[in-house]
């Protein structure tokens, strides 16, 4: 049962975003420079959002060894101090890649299909089962090697980015197999019904949806109807 379950959780990440016309376009290089400013531009508005995501899962939850471990992501995200964590991290990729910081900060240029997919998970974190929004994490299981291979096609096809900015990318290859593993043992212990592992599942391929209606508006915007 338990290793059924594993397998359903695999195959709804299919549509997970590395599959997706422009996350290929940008690990074979083919993406214009505005285009991969655009990705991270937009991206800010989603690694901003992790945090409150979180943090409105551990509302919802009620196992105390649970909080204590989830609490760990925010303080990863929001990091110790100002200029430390994962944000900070992401924002010197802004500055590698010549955003203006400013107008990162201030999400002008998060297109409307991007605003609307990140708002609709951090909705779902806020009124879903607590259990469902720890599952709808587990697209985590499949990101490592995404970004070890984002990091090389960075390095290989767009030497202009300053290498110092990959420094988000680098950390989590080692950050995210541990998130992922400790949300899957979540899962596994506190969704014990058909009903609530299939909820759990949907909660994944939601995930997954969000992260592709992200990068249709980005292919929309950088690259045109096609």
């Amino acid at each position: 049962m338990t290793a059924e379950f594993v397998a359903e959780l695999r195959r709804r990440a299919t549509i997970y975003w590395e599959k997706h016309p422009f996350q290929q376009a940008m690990l074979a290089g083919e993406l214009a420079p505005d285009a991969v400013r655009g990705f991270v531009a937009n991206r800010w508005y989603y690694q901003r959002s992790l945090p409150q995501k979180d943090a409105a899962i551990l509302a919802n939850c009620p196992v105390p060894e649970v909080r204590r471990r989830w609490l760990e992501r925010i303080a990863y995200h929001d990091g110790p101090a100002e200029g430390e964590g994962g944000m900070a991290d992401w924002l010197t990729l802004c500055d590698a890649v010549g955003l203006d910081r400013a107008e990162v900060l201030d999400t002008r240029r998060v297109l409307p299909g991007v605003r609307f997919a990140v708002d609709r998970y951090s909705q779902f974190a806020r009124e879903a089962p607590w259990v469902e929004g720890v599952a709808s994490s587990l697209t985590e299981l499949f990101a490592p090697d995404l970004m070890a291979r984002r990091i090389a096609a960075f390095r290989t096809h767009y030497p202009w980015i300053d290498p110092a900015g990959l420094g988000y990318f680098e950390k989590r290859c080692v950050q995210a197999p541990r998130e992922a593993g400790h949300a899957l043992d979540v899962v596994l212990e506190h969704a014990t019904t058909a009903e609530q592992r299939a909820a759990c599942a949907d909660a994944l391929t939601l995930k997954c949806q969000v992260l592709w209606g992200m990068l249709d508006a980005l292919d929309h915007a950088y690259r045109g109807p096609r």
